[in-house]
């Protein structure tokens, strides 16, 4: 009883708030995508990711400009003569720039800036595929919700019934038409109609908070779903479609390509580089108590510098971005096949779907007639209470599994959608402002300093996107 109070509180809020909108607009299925959209934390986690390997690219592109650094220094020399006595000891500061470029690095620099690149555009396909995922949890809590509020009706609508048979069946009683028997059966039905009802608010509940935890609220008064999209016309047009565009394939071979480039520079490790170098700076010393004025220096130096010994540390380094690189190509043919394969399971799904729909619309027909023929065969004494209750109950299962019938056949679509690569807010038309990951991007690839237009700009992004 305590479970049943509980739930019958939290059906009451349910009916309160569907009640305060009925005469509102009902909620539709885009509502609920777009408010997926603009609300899944996840979505904002990897958009994160994104922006983060954007920063990649302005390290790489830092790698080819100066840099600057300042020196602060003091010194102590101390000259000893031969029996280890203290003769002189001399204090030297030091105040100065030193700037530094890499003239030439034999195309390391470049080939960094490119597989920063590639690592971005790979960043942004698992950002479509993240999507696509939060995408289908909100159709499929749409379609549960759904599904878990016409069972509720339907098992209340079921306990109404057998109360009725309940009366009939103690009114026959009273004039010796049935026996007690007939009356303890009908209590019995009524008895599981009613846990069953329980049973089903519970799901509803249970539904609600998986709602709200994929949209990022709970549901209002939601419409019946819309008419589904089109997919494709054929299986093969639909793996064609996921071969050639789905975000999981284009991650992979962006990965590739990232590793490519990174096998390329390890080859060249073994290169020189030729860099330049710059000093400013003033210096004085102390000598036994006697101070010199700061004077100027300066000096320019080129160096070129590459490795002869390093125990082993390149040849690894080369061997293990051949590894990853081997990695990532298999990686991308298991992909392909596993997107071939769940896009096979999803267009089955659908077809399976589809037949349940239309066997469950045959099987409620057939019920309903046997129904109504027993009920009016057991007010003329040829049939018995519980024959009564049994066919009530095979009309009952079938509505049910038409209920679910028609959930599955929704989700099933959308499910072939997100095989297709197809389920994204652009490709649904839904009505959001959606993210540019160019435009955060276009305002760091260039690596751009503190203070300059590009910076500043920046910073105005980074302000919009509520992570300054």
């Amino acid at each position: 009883m305590n479970f049943r109070n509980g739930v019958a509180r939290a059906l009451a809020s349910v009916s309160i708030l569907v009640g305060a909108m009925t005469f509102a607009q009902a909620e539709t299925l885009a509502d609920a995508l777009v408010s997926a959209y603009n609300n899944s934390d996840l979505l904002d986690q990897n958009r994160a990711v994104v922006r983060a390997a954007d920063e990649d690219v302005a390290t790489a592109v830092s790698a080819l400009r100066p840099t600057l650094d300042y020196v602060l220094a003091r010194t102590w020399d101390t000259d000893f003569d031969t029996s280890w006595r203290e003769q002189n000891t001399n204090v030297g500061d030091t105040l100065g720039l030193t700037a530094e470029l890499a003239i030439f690095e034999f195309g390391r620099n470049r080939l960094a800036i490119e597989a920063a690149k590639e690592a971005v555009l790979a960043a942004r396909q698992s950002l479509l595929q993240v999507e696509q995922e939060i995408l289908l949890s909100a159709v499929t809590a749409y379609m549960d919700v759904i599904r878990a509020i016409e069972f509720v009706d339907l098992r209340r609508n079921n306990v109404r019934v057998i109360e009725e048979e309940v009366r009939a069946a103690n009114d026959r009683f009273e004039v010796g038409e049935v026996t007690r028997t007939d009356v303890a059966q009908a209590q019995a039905r009524l008895a599981e109609a009613q846990a069953r009802l329980v049973g089903a608010e519970g799901d509803l509940v249970t539904a609600r908070e998986a709602f709200n935890l994929a949209v990022g609220r709970y549901p209002g008064n939601l419409a019946s779903p819309p008419p589904l999209p089109f997919t494709a016309e054929s299986l093969e047009n639909a793996r064609a479609v996921a071969l050639r565009g789905h975000p999981r394939i284009m991650q992979a071979q962006r990965l590739v390509s990232v590793s490519e480039l990174n096998v390329v520079r390890a080859e060249a490790a073994i290169l020189p580089s030729v860099r330049a170098t710059a000093n400013l700076g003033y210096s004085n010393s102390v000598v036994n108590s006697r101070s010199r004025d700061l004077e100027p220096s300066t000096s320019v130096g080129l160096s070129v510098r590459g490795p002869i010994y390093q125990g082993g540390a390149i040849n690894s380094a080369f061997r293990n971005t051949v590894a990853l690189r081997d990695q990532n190509r298999a990686n991308l043919l298991q992909t392909t096949r596993i997107i071939s394969e769940n896009l096979g399971n999803a267009w089955s799904g659908v077809d399976v779907a589809r037949a349940v729909l239309r066997s469950t619309d045959r099987q409620i027909e057939a019920a309903q007639i046997a129904f109504e023929g027993v009920r009016e065969e057991a007010s003329l004494g040829s049939r018995t209470t519980l024959d009564v209750l049994n066919a009530e109950q095979e009309l009952l299962n079938a509505r049910g599994l038409k209920i679910d019938a028609n959930r599955q056949e929704q989700v099933a679509v959308y499910a072939l959608l997100t095989a297709m690569g197809r389920l994204t807010a652009d490709s649904l038309g839904l009505n959001v402002v959606a993210y540019d990951p160019e435009a955060y991007y276009n305002n760091v690839r260039t690596a751009p300093p503190i203070g300059s237009a590009e910076g500043i700009k920046l910073d105005r992004v980074l302000r919009s996107l509520g992570r300054n």
